[in-house]
């Protein structure tokens, strides 16, 4: 009866390691290259995101350039964009070499970047239509970006124009209004007819935009902003 308990438990294979172990026991590996290829698309597929996972992708890229996937680092800086407003993107791009950079498609996703970080959403709407071949295979990416032109939007306003909402999330007409009923229903917006602007949306009072209610404390720099700049310039 042992024996054939310890011959069932020598049959049985043992766990794949997942992706956070790789990255972490097993950083600089470059058999686990392929590992964190298809970590990638998974996080595209499943609309999930693992900044530690990619940036280790990109080290790996820097020792194996020959092995380097275009694709997925376009993929990864896409990520990194629908994460704004944390730094993400300038993180993962640091670890991409000037040549790469200079490739068309990455251009591109250095301008939108560039757009989203000094508030031009219009521009940056703009850019993106012509871009749909790089950005539309990516799931959320608009819902996210709208979902930073509000964050930023939120940061200013107190109450805000129909028409400047409408310009920052890329959105008019019956979807406009369907966006708003969404936000006023689940987000706390109030909508209020102005006098000569047209409509106004009352946004939810934050240490932003009323400054009566910031803390002292608002003012540090976030310290998972600042443990991510750690490895990338070790």
């Amino acid at each position: 009866m042992g024996r054939e308990v310890e011959k069932q438990q020598q049959q049985q294979p043992s766990e794949p390691y997942t992706v956070e172990q790789l990255v972490a026991f097993n950083p600089y590996n470059p058999d686990i290259l392929h590992e964190l290829e298809n970590h990638v698309n998974e996080q595209v597929s499943a609309e999930t995101y693992n900044l530690d996972a990619n940036l280790c992708l990109l080290r790996l890229y820097q020792f194996e350039p020959e092995r380097m996937s275009t694709q997925i680092v376009a993929r990864i800086l896409i990520k990194a964009l629908m994460a704004m407003p944390a730094p993400d993107f300038s993180l993962c791009l640091f670890l991409i070499p000037e040549r790469v950079q200079m490739e068309e498609q990455f251009k591109t996703l250095i301008v939108l970047s560039h757009y989203l970080e000094t508030a031009r959403f219009r521009q940056f709407w703009d850019e993106a239509a012509k871009s749909r071949h790089i950005l539309e295979s990516i799931p959320g990416f608009e819902q996210a970006i709208q979902s930073y032109a509000i964050h930023v939007l939120s940061l200013t306003y107190q109450k805000i124009p129909r028409t400047v909402l409408a310009e920052a999330v890329n959105v008019e007409g019956l979807a406009l209004d369907k966006f708003l009923e969404h936000h006023v229903t689940n987000s706390g917006w109030v909508l209020e007819k102005g006098h000569s602007k047209g409509q106004l949306i009352i946004l939810p009072p934050t240490e932003f935009n009323h400054p009566e209610l910031k803390k002292n404390s608002a003012d540090n720099i976030p310290l998972e902003h600042v443990t991510r700049i750690f490895p990338i310039l070790g």
